[in-house]
This record gives C-alpha cells, sequence and structure tokens, in this order.
C-alpha cells in the first residue's frame, strides 16, 4: 500500500512540474502578447498613420469647451476645430501635423489621450505595470492553491457518517416523497 502512494506522489509531482511549465508558458504569451498591444496602442497616439482624414482625426481630439471627443460634439467651437482640422487635410498635412497644429492652436487639452513622453507616458506604462504583476502574483499564487488543493484531496477529508436517529429520520423523510 505504501508502495502506491509513493507512487502517486511521484505522479502529483511529476503532474505539477508540468504544470508549472505550462503556467510559465502562458505568463510569457501573455506578457508578449500586452507589450504589442501596448507598443500598437502607442504608435496610433503618435499617429503612425501617413493619410489623415476628417473623421480619423476626430475621434482622437476634444473640443477644448465641450470637454467631449470632437466626433459627438455639437457647438460653434467643435464645428471651428473641425473647419480646421479640414483646412489642414486639404493643405495635404498628415495626421500628426495636424495635432501639433491643434496643440499650437488650442493647446495640449485638445488631445484625447496623453502624449507618450515626459510624466504623461505614466498613463500608458501604469496599466502595463499592473498587469505584469498580477501575472506575476498568479504565477506565484496558483501553484500554492493547486498544490493545497491536491494535498487536501489527497488527504481526503472523513465523510461524516450518519447516527442512527439521523438515518431513520433520512429514510422517513424519503418514504414520504416516494
Amino acid at each position: 500500500m505504501r508502495a502506491d502512494g509513493r507512487a502517486a506522489l511521484a505522479r502529483g509531482r511529476a503532474t505539477l512540474a508540468g504544470s508549472r511549465s505550462a503556467l510559465a508558458r502562458s505568463a510569457a504569451a501573455a506578457l508578449i502578447a500586452s507589450t504589442c498591444l501596448s507598443t500598437s496602442a502607442v504608435a496610433v497616439a503618435h499617429g503612425a498613420t501617413a493619410r489623415a482624414s476628417l473623421p480619423q482625426i476626430e475621434r482622437q481630439v476634444m473640443c477644448v469647451t465641450c470637454k467631449i471627443p470632437l466626433e459627438v460634439a455639437e457647438s460653434p467651437q467643435a464645428d471651428r476645430e473641425r473647419a480646421f482640422i479640414q483646412g489642414l487635410i486639404d493643405e495635404g498635412e498628415n495626421e500628426a501635423a495636424i495635432k501639433r497644429a491643434l496643440v499650437g492652436q488650442y493647446g495640449p487639452a485638445v488631445l484625447a489621450l496623453p502624449s507618450a513622453s515626459g510624466f504623461d507616458l505614466a498613463a500608458y506604462l501604469v496599466p502595463l505595470a499592473a498587469v505584469l504583476v498580477l501575472l506575476a502574483a498568479l504565477a506565484v499564487l496558483l501553484p500554492r492553491w493547486r498544490r493545497r488543493a491536491r494535498a487536501q484531496a489527497l488527504a481526503g477529508a472523513p465523510s461524516p457518517s450518519l447516527t442512527a436517529a439521523d438515518a431513520q429520520r433520512l429514510d422517513a423523510d424519503l418514504e414520504r416523497f416516494d
């Protein structure tokens, strides 16, 4: 009987080692995916596209009086901003140049997203750091939780036995429902 227990314990350890490596691989994949997503978000924030259009710019800038995205703003100031943007598009300016001109005309509050430099870079890095911390916590805690659950399952909690009175009462209750 002890040999069977040792063999089961060895199989459990081998399974645990396999699950740790699988967890490490999935954590690494999640890290790579989140890094790619944040890199693409920063590239979009900097205006990586060459051709600009009014709807594209409207989604990325704010109405300076309404403090809402320009694409939903309905005010005379929003109309002036749209006309300014359309004039720059007609001149052949790209998205980055239009954003620079908007900041020069209306100030940095016109941009919907913070710049990706200086202190504003924290708006992009803090969420990424939070995700990485959560993934690291899961990588540490998940094996502990699984180990504890396996140990409890192997120990097998003794099932409570029924007393004679409880067994009679259960039989009586079951007979009533038949």
